[in-house]
């Protein structure tokens, strides 16, 4: 739902790894995008798209590509691309191969399982530029989705890079527990390096002391914004 409330409106969509197709046959019956492109690795989960689009009634709208990634998709066909459910670093692997995605004005909306401040910095060094980030929470698990697009930006913090930017005014009801959960982490991982006899552990420890600090100030930062 998150993701889909970040799709632009009257946009053409690719949902790549679109498994079912819940995404873009929701936003198709809801008539906030014209067209829409279901793409997936594997037969099975198109074959399920399939059958989504004719249950629901939009087959005629939604287009189905057997292909790795966008590997099968031309930046003329779509407007925002959306690579939700994978681990991050395989979000950076699939823009990193389709090289047209750092052109031109597209908007992507990446919703990554792991390695989050992998995928972060990764964008922040390779010609993209976030231009917002939203926090939701499904049982006892925050997810993030990233909302970005080609253009420079900015050097991210230690801290940012794991947390995030935040600004004066920003919505976010679940970042003061999303920062205290990455402080605490931090703060775990630094008892463990200061008991490390290991000679390789002793620049680890002087990164997430770097870290922690940073994410220490953006969480008092937060404290006081909120009140």
């Amino acid at each position: 739902r998150l993701a889909a409330d970040l799709v632009p409106e009257g946009a053409g969509l690719a949902d790549v790894g679109t498994d079912h197709a819940y995404l873009p046959a929701c936003l198709l019956m809801e008539g906030k995008i014209p067209s829409a492109i279901a793409a997936d690795l594997r037969e099975g989960p198109l074959s399920r798209a399939r059958e989504t689009a004719a249950e629901y009634g939009c087959g005629d709208r939604m287009a189905f590509r057997l292909c790795d990634g966008l590997s099968g998709i031309r930046p003329e066909e779509t407007d925002a691309v959306v690579i939700a459910g994978m681990g991050g670093e395989t979000i950076a692997s699939i823009l990193e191969t389709a090289a047209w995605t750092r052109e031109g004005e597209h908007t992507f909306l990446l919703q990554p399982m792991t390695s989050v401040p992998d995928l972060r910095l990764w964008l922040a060094g390779h010609g993209f530029s976030i231009q917002r980030e939203e926090l939701i929470r499904e049982g006892e698990t925050l997810y993030h989705t990233m909302q970005a697009r080609p253009g420079p930006m900015s050097a991210l913090s230690p801290g940012e890079a794991w947390a995030g930017r935040q600004y004066r005014g920003m919505d976010s009801p679940w970042r003061t527990e999303y920062l205290t959960l990455l402080l605490n982490r931090t703060s775990r991982a630094l008892e463990g390096l200061r008991r490390s006899t290991k000679p390789g552990d002793a620049g680890r420890l002087e990164e997430l002391t770097e870290r922690y600090a940073d994410l220490a100030r953006m969480k008092e930062e937060w404290d006081k914004w909120q009140r």
